[in-house]
């Protein structure tokens, strides 16, 4: 599903008003659409609707007037006066044929409701002053809160706090949802979000082309690798996972077998010799091979059929990383690199970006947590509190030439032609050791199925997400894998795959 930004959110309004649509019965479909979902959100009890003087604001108006004609009892904040309202909203606010209430926190009162009809998702400065002190009221009082668009002191785009912003129980957003509603930390202040159709045909959606998506199973489909019938495992790809030193083997067996659950034919541990018995011991399906030097690591992919390489969990920080890294993409290899992989060339970022783009159709995943994105992007990873999480990984992916994926509760991946997506399904309890090295190997897993980098990761990251809710409360790395089997046959009968 397309994720607008707010200059993109406002084009559609532009597109469907030149097709035909006035803009004030955009505004009145709006209104009605909060005025339904405050119904829903209390079903007696006074309504408070506080206003700003833009296109929210009206929206707001739209909604009390309605509410008022269903019987309840509203009243209506302003942040201005009625006067100097202007175009849809002023039309909106002569259809209010009752007083507004002064703009004074001490107007708010105890209603059952209030409608935080402030400011929306185009709010670009900090909060300050009276409108800051209305908020912090709000917050205050206690009563359930629904906001439009977004909840107010929220940006649209980056998802950051402006200063100040209400926290709200529900949001209601129209024809599509805006980066603010995935992005951190922005979501937490968005309570339940709604997302209603205010008559703006998708059509228009053609013509802005937009590059974000959140990340659900509608949006890689037709990506998503399904075993054939007639297939055997050399037809799913054969994932090569590097295994550090003896004391430090785990998470890259848990990687190995993110990539067997994830569909991939067969799975290879190449192992240190020191930990060749410990690794031996601990699997069974995952085959492990001696492997000590890039020389050996270079031999070993000679077998063409080895087409996916993990490295970084466990493997070590230093010169011999580096250069198992190399040798995977001289070797032309769909890559995946984590950890290790990443802080190894950290004091020379440059060296692994030209490599990957001096590969011919490179296929290179780049995971970074956001302790190790600083590590190679120093000078995008800034603690800006305004810049968006979103903007940063599309840096990185066309600085590296790579697929990054940011990882957090808003993981977000992003390719070098601009694209991403944005997931929102990660419980608080998939933050646990380990779960990240589950996560490179599931994404190799697709990788060797023949998905596409940027699918395979999004897909990935959205099975990680399911499968940690699976597990539920208590979650520790080892069970990812063990749960994605329920995750794959929900998938597959959403998909409608027979199995």
């Amino acid at each position: 599903m397309e994720v607008l930004t707010t200059a993109e959110m406002e084009r559609a309004d532009r597109l469907t008003i030149a097709a035909g649509t006035p803009g004030f019965a955009l505004m009145l479909s709006a209104g009605q659409a909060v005025a339904q979902a405050a119904i829903e959100l209390v079903e007696e009890g006074p309504i408070l609707v506080v206003a700003g003087h833009g296109n929210n604001g009206g929206d707001g108006f739209v909604a009390a007037a309605e509410l008022a004609a269903r019987g309840r009892d509203v009243s209506v904040i302003l942040l201005c006066g009625r006067d100097s309202l202007q175009g849809d909203a002023a039309s909106a606010a002569r259809g209010w044929k009752h007083p507004v209430l002064p703009f004074n926190p001490q107007a708010i009162g105890k209603p059952a409701l209030i409608i935080d009809a402030l400011f929306g998702a185009g709010l670009n400065r900090p909060v300050k002053d009276e409108p800051y002190d209305m908020i912090e009221a709000i917050n205050a009082n206690g009563a359930p809160v629904l906001s439009i668009d977004l909840p107010s002191g929220i940006s649209g785009t980056t998802g950051a706090v402006m200063g100040i912003a209400v926290r709200a129980t529900e949001t209601v957003t129209f024809f599509r949802r805006k980066p603010a509603h995935l992005l951190l930390p922005g979501r937490i202040y968005c309570g339940r979000i709604r997302v209603a159709d205010i008559g703006i045909d998708a059509q228009v959606l053609g013509e802005i082309a937009p590059q974000t998506f959140e990340n659900v199973p509608q949006s890689w489909r037709d990506a998503f690798p399904v075993p054939q019938v007639d297939g055997h495992k050399y037809a799913r790809g054969h994932a090569l996972i590097v295994s550090g030193d003896i004391a430090a083997t785990g998470a890259a067996r848990m990687s190995a077998r993110g990539a067997l659950r994830a569909g991939a034919g067969l799975v290879t541990l190449a192992s240190p010799r020191g930990a060749l018995a410990v690794n031996a011991a601990a699997l069974t399906a995952v085959m492990v091979r001696a492997v000590d030097t890039a020389i050996e690591f270079g031999e070993l992919l000679n077998d063409k059929r080895l087409n996916t390489c993990v490295i970084g969990p466990g493997a070590g920080v230093g010169e011999h990383t580096r250069d198992l890294v190399l040798t995977a993409l001289s070797a032309k290899r769909r890559l995946v690199l984590d950890a290790d992989a990443l802080t190894s060339f950290a004091d020379a970022p440059d060296r692994l970006f030209e490599a990957i783009k001096g590969a011919p159709d490179p296929h290179v995943v780049l995971t970074p947590h956001e302790g190790e994105f600083p590590r190679l992007f120093s000078d995008i990873s800034n603690k800006h509190p305004f810049r968006s999480k979103l903007e940063r990984v599309r840096a990185a992916a066309e600085r590296s030439g790579a697929i990054v994926l940011l990882k957090g509760p808003d993981t977000v991946v992003a390719s070098p032609d601009g694209r991403a997506t944005i997931a929102a399904n990660a419980p608080p309890w998939l933050a646990t050791a380990g779960a990240g090295d589950v996560l490179s190997g599931m994404i190799a897993g697709l990788l060797a199925q023949g998905a596409p980098a940027f699918e395979a990761t999004s897909i990935g990251v959205w099975m990680h997400g399911e499968a940690a809710q699976e597990a539920g409360p208590g979650l520790i790395a080892e069970d990812l894998s063990e749960t994605l089997p329920a995750v794959f046959r929900r998938l597959y009968d959403e998909f409608g795959i027979e199995y």
